[in-house]
């Protein structure tokens, strides 16, 4: 395209935030889009210089109906002017709020809960990184893309508004998560999701390299279904006989493929080194970088590598937390194509497309899978003077008896054995000095038998495996 149809293009589509502009007829904005209307609209379309004064709107005219113009007023109201209540997290970009839209804002749009990202004025980034969320994200729908539902652009005011994801980002649930850590086939859920996102920016008509893909930029649904976010560093990827693109060094340190890091060229290799990355702190529960680890482990892909290429040696990086309740020959397998991803030659490396077909099959291995086991053992005597079914000669219930109850639970991967304590029903009685108080667990009373670590979190209403 050439600069001077470019120019027409985005005289007639992208009017400006700061100056009015003269109006174009409807024929020759019908005739300009029919002209670019198999095309998608590119970052390098509007990076020129000299149309730089055009690039501060977009109109709906280009997108149709998949982006809303909001006022800067409109997105105050529905955060109740930005308040710290609303406030869900800061990034390179900016702050971020929750907000409501409801019917009376936008009769088109369902109620719902979303998210308003506030460009910070004197923050890393600015107008370019906001105007390429808005051009890739304004175009391209995918099950595994946060879904942009508008913008916001008022004088210097730089605003996004997208769908609220419930469980916020990776990077959150992996290290800050309060409600326990994410099981195994969760996180192999989340790998393949985020996969599934890369592969269709790669196999685009226009490939997009995504460039920033890091534990923090994959946000998570209700249902930990994983969507890519955060489409500021974007770039058009490699056309025709180009084999990569030459750009300034940008994104997180610990994420970088190294050959990026080194001269600049950046193809969808380098988000396939990322994943890897990725990968590994969903395998390992560990920080790409941290530096409160000794020396030899702050940095992950250095200290997890050698151990991946060893299936014997897999079990000494896994995430301690998961306690040995993971498929063995799935995490191999994970572990092998987390290598293959981290090479330090980009054509070693495996295709997105390839990856989500290595990943889907390990949903199905369940078979290996650890399981702790409970096994209650009975105090000695506790059988003659007690019977099993908790009753008295009447038939009837003591609520006030307490018996001592010993309850072992063995990991049958580490072989680790912890007590857990249940107060019954009825009165504490006093004991001896030096002794622990001990109460009845009815539902475990019936039968000597194993039982599973998920039932005695509903039976106790406890996590078995929470720090103490």
């Amino acid at each position: 395209m050439t600069l001077k149809k470019t120019i027409i293009m985005l005289k007639s589509l992208l009017p400006s935030c700061m100056k009015p502009q003269k109006s174009t007829s409807d024929k020759s904005r019908f005739t300009v889009l029919k002209e670019t209307s198999s095309l998608r609209l590119s970052l390098s379309d509007v990076s020129n210089s000299s149309v730089a004064s055009l690039m501060s709107d977009l109109s709906s005219s280009y997108f149709g109906s998949n982006l809303h113009i909001f006022t800067l007023k409109e997105l105050k109201n529905i955060t109740h002017d930005f308040a710290k209540s609303n406030f869900l997290g800061e990034g390179g970009f900016g702050q971020v709020f929750k907000g409501f839209i409801d019917e009376k804002l936008r009769s088109s749009l369902t109620p719902q809960s979303v998210a308003v990202k506030v460009l910070d004025l004197d923050g890393k980034q600015g107008h370019r990184e906001w105007l390429a969320e808005v051009i890739f994200l304004g175009q391209l729908k995918h099950p595994h893309l946060v879904n942009l539902i508008g913008y916001c652009c008022e004088d210097e005011h730089r605003l996004l508004v997208y769908e609220f994801m419930t469980r916020g980002n990776l990077e959150n649930q992996l290290y800050k998560g309060y409600s326990g850590t994410l099981p195994w086939l969760t996180r192999i859920k989340i790998a393949i999701g985020a996969a599934k996102g890369l592969t269709f920016l790669h196999e685009e008509e226009k490939p997009v390299i995504y460039r920033d893909f890091k534990a923090s930029n994959i946000l998570l649904d209700s249902d930990f279904t994983a969507k890519l976010s955060d489409f500021g560093l974007a770039i058009d990827g490699p056309q025709g006989d180009e084999t990569h693109v030459t750009t300034r060094v940008m994104g997180t340190q610990g994420y970088a493929a190294p050959e990026y890091i080194m001269t600049g060229h950046v193809t969808a290799m380098s988000d396939v080194f990322s994943f890897g990355v990725v990968l590994l702190e969903l395998l390992t529960g560990r920080r790409c970088l941290d530096k409160s680890r000794p020396s030899r482990e702050q940095n992950l892909v250095e200290w997890a590598k050698p151990f991946l290429k060893d299936a014997h040696k897999i079990d000494r990086i896994m995430d301690p937390r998961l306690e040995g309740q993971y498929s063995v020959e799935g995490a191999r397998k994970a572990a092998a194509l987390a290598y293959q991803c981290l090479s330090h030659h980009p054509k070693s490396r495996p295709t997105m497309r390839s990856v989500v077909k290595t990943l889907e099959p390990l949903l199905g291995l369940t078979h290996d899978i650890t399981v702790p086991f409970v096994y209650v053992v009975p105090i000695e005597g506790e059988a003659e003077s007690t019977p099993k079914d908790g009753k008295d000669q009447s038939g009837n219930v003591n609520e006030c008896d307490v018996v001592v109850d010993q309850v072992v639970v063995m990991n049958g991967n580490q072989g680790e054995e912890k007590e857990v304590e249940k107060k019954g029903k009825g009165q504490r009685r006093r004991s001896k000095k030096g002794y622990r108080h001990k109460y009845r667990i009815r539902s475990l009373r019936s039968n000597n038998a194993v039982y599973s670590d998920t039932a005695l979190y509903k039976t106790l209403g406890i996590g078995l495996y929470s720090p103490r």
